[in-house]
Formats: C-alpha cells, structure tokens, sequence
C-alpha cells in the first residue's frame, strides 16, 4: 500500500522532504514509524504525534489511511 507521508516543521529538516510517498505492506503506526527510523535515523531523537484523517492517534493504532502526517511538539495560547 503507498501512503504518503507528511512531515511538519523541524520533521521536515530532519528528513530532508515536506513529503514522501512510501510503500507500506500493512500493519500498525508503530510498523510504519519502525520503518521510517531506518529510512530517516535522525528521527528516532526527535518527538513527534502522529495523526490520520487529521486526528491525532496512538502509536497502537493500525494504518486505516493513505495519509499520515507527522507533527512536532506544538503549544497552544
């Protein structure tokens, strides 16, 4: 499955793209997130939520979409 892949802010330095599509054969945002600390190692030291369908969701949930995006720490005012 190709899902493309959203990085936001200080994520997008990191990993060099703003996006990428990314093929995925399945499972959990936890697989997914596995796979792209091989593919961009620089984000294993780097905090970050994940949301899908533009909700933000725990690591434990399985891929439901073909967007994730991913989002550094932000604060509200």
């Amino acid at each position: 499955m190709q899902i493309t892949i959203k990085y936001f802010g200080l994520l997008s330095e990191v990993t060099g793209c703003k996006e990428e599509v990314y093929e995925f054969s399945g499972g959990s945002i936890a697989k997914l997130i596995d796979e792209l600390y091989v593919k961009h190692p620089s984000l294993r030291n780097k905090e970050f939520q994940v949301a899908q369908n533009q909700e933000l969701v725990p690591l434990k949930t399985e891929l439901i979409s073909n967007e994730i995006v991913l989002l550094p720490p932000f604060s509200g005012g």
